[in-house]
């Protein structure tokens, strides 16, 4: 062969090589994450989430590519962020941080599956028929949080109970703020306690609210569960430090970060189930075979460093009842 011949047959493969690159990359299944939320608090549950995908087969890169949507905390970003993965021509949406970007979701596309990840209740927002047997193109993981709160609320009554009020924090934007609502005040009631709810829905909000509870004195805090209060979650713990009170938070990252006890689900479990199961659609098999998933796993986590800070002594029951102590 001439040299002539060889470079221009070298020179046409190196210019082919982008564009087979680029072809295999067309290829690869695509994951739309939409999340309600900011990306940093979500770093952990993300990680979880991409092992499920590995433990189904899937490795983000090498044979699957997930594009991620964050609403930065705003509910009515969502709809658009949602229509941009269903323009994408997304393989499957991973719905995450509340019913919102699932309801975004499903309302965008009937077609593309949806995975949500969510802790209210999924069958009153209207997202399946039922857990059995989810129909549509929607299915996902609920980890119930919102019906947790009769439980934090006896944990804090064990903790406290001279205690006789109890200021709550609620995202007035979260879907099922009036359920959490509704709920506070039956459960308070029950045990004798005087709930003093305030709602914030922004971080300037927040501050406001907390201002706001110790005006009222407040004896110790129930942060409802909220996408939203995840991602501040290091704004909430610091103004509890800071005013002193007795807090507890809908899952174990806020008692990491400082906070006095959480309880929850394994959020890290929950994602890597979803994670799962979207290696379950990806392989083929419809949403509506594939019943919604449930966690068995609640953890109870103490800050015993932050109960000494605030000079009391956690029961031993409670130590007993325990799945962490941070001490």
């Amino acid at each position: 062969m001439r040299r002539r011949e060889f470079i221009a047959l070298v020179s046409s493969a190196a210019a082919a090589w982008p564009l087979a690159v680029h072809a295999q990359q067309a290829t690869m299944p695509v994951i739309g994450f939409l999340n309600s939320g900011t990306a940093a608090p979500y770093v952990p549950f993300v990680n979880a989430f991409r092992e499920g995908l590995k433990d189904a087969g899937f490795v983000d890169g090498h044979n699957v590519v997930i594009e991620y949507r964050w609403a930065e905390g705003q509910n009515d970003r969502l709809p658009a962020l949602a229509v941009d993965l269903v323009r994408r021509q997304v393989t499957v949406i991973i719905a995450s941080g509340g019913d919102a970007p699932a309801l975004a979701a499903k309302k965008a596309t009937d077609t593309i599956p949806i995975v949500f990840i969510s802790g209210g209740d999924v069958i009153k927002a209207g997202l399946i028929a039922s857990l059995g047997r989810p129909a549509g193109n929607v299915t996902g993981v609920s980890f119930m949080n919102t019906e947790l709160t009769p439980k934090r609320l006896e944990l804090m009554h064990e903790l406290l109970p001279k205690a006789a009020t109890v200021g709550a924090l609620v995202n007035p934007n979260y879907p099922a703020a009036d359920i959490q609502q509704r709920g506070l005040r039956e459960s308070a009631a029950a045990m004798g306690l005087q709930v003093r709810i305030v709602t914030a829905g922004t971080q300037r909000d927040i501050d406001a609210a907390f201002a706001h509870l110790v005006q009222q004195r407040t004896d110790m805090l129930f942060v409802a569960n909220d996408p939203f209060f995840q991602s501040c979650r290091d704004q909430i713990v610091a103004l509890v430090a800071r005013f002193g009170f007795p807090a507890s938070f809908p899952g174990r990252e806020f008692a990491d970060a400082g906070g006095l006890f959480s309880y929850g689900p394994d959020l890290k479990g929950v994602y890597h189930l979803a994670g799962t199961y979207a290696g379950k659609v990806l392989n083929g098999t419809k949403p509506a075979d594939l019943p919604v998933q449930q966690p068995t796993n609640f953890e109870l986590v103490i800050n015993l460093k932050t109960a000494k800070a605030l000079g009391l002594k956690i029961p031993d029951k409670l130590l007993a009842l325990a799945d962490e102590v941070i001490e």
